[in-house]
């Protein structure tokens, strides 16, 4: 097991709450309080180089067995519909929980309101950040960022709504929307999918290449490791592909 990060100093004497991963919520969860053959409880404690055995009794003060003085009285671990509250009295629960125990990071977390509101505040700076952009991006890109990522029929679309469309996905998706938006190729990309939409060209039913609609003749073969439209528009910027690009702007509407 891996060394606890916490060290006494920096441990906070307080009430804690840990909570099962994934929000669930099962009406009793139980969590190992002593070790044995089917279930380990061991912590290596890497000052002295050995295995140290872990067990929660009620009666004593530390939860390593090599610490426990005397009759022990064993305490069982639940978490009631996935939430478990440990109050600060319970000193040897909690660190055998928070700082100990193999299943922390795993089954079960100790609540962090502080790492929380941190994180909180991070998506909030994020999502204002994206609807800033959003808000003063032109329809073009408006219009190409929604076809591309969204497969908005976009073409049906009045601006207000493209616009309308924009913002909503920024707010949405912050993360993916900053990602999006910083890449070059998007307007390529959007013209990609005009063109494919507006039957100038064709992409082939494998996927795999890209043909002239009207006469069928191929344009270009899609790398095996690459996915059609983003191969399309970098392919737009090498010198066979621009003049292509420039022949497909004119015939697009």
């Amino acid at each position: 097991m891996k060394k606890a990060n916490t060290t006494p100093s920096t441990w906070e004497i307080k009430d804690r709450v840990y909570l099962l991963k994934g929000n669930k919520s099962p009406l009793l969860f139980t969590v190992p309080a002593k070790h044995s053959r089917a279930k380990s409880l061991l912590w290596f404690d890497e000052d002295k180089g050995l295995q140290r055995e872990l067990r929660y009794a009620t009666n004593q003060n530390s939860p390593f067995v090599d610490e426990q003085k005397g009759t022990v009285t064993l305490g069982h671990i639940f978490f009631r519909d996935g939430k478990l509250m440990v109050p600060k009295q319970k000193q040897n629960l909690q660190k055998l929980l928070s700082l100990y125990h193999p299943l922390n990071g795993k089954s079960y977390y100790e609540k962090d309101d502080v790492k929380e509101a941190e994180v909180d505040l991070s998506y909030l700076e994020m999502e204002i950040e994206a609807l800033k952009i959003a808000s003063s991006l032109d329809i073009d890109d408006c219009e190409a960022l929604l076809r591309v990522e969204t497969g908005s029929n976009v073409s049906s679309m009045t601006s207000k709504e493209i616009k309308r469309d924009t913002i909503v996905f920024a707010r949405n998706n912050p993360q993916q929307f900053l990602r999006v938006i910083q890449d070059e190729n998007i307007k390529l990309k959007n013209i990609a999918h005009k063109a494919v939409d507006q039957k100038v060209i064709k992409l082939s039913p494998d996927g795999r290449s890209f043909a002239w609609a009207k006469n069928g003749r191929k344009l270009m073969a899609v790398p095996f490791d690459q996915e059609p439209y983003p191969a399309l528009a970098a392919w737009f910027k090498t010198d066979d592909g621009i003049e292509i690009l420039e022949s497909i702007q004119k015939k697009i509407k």
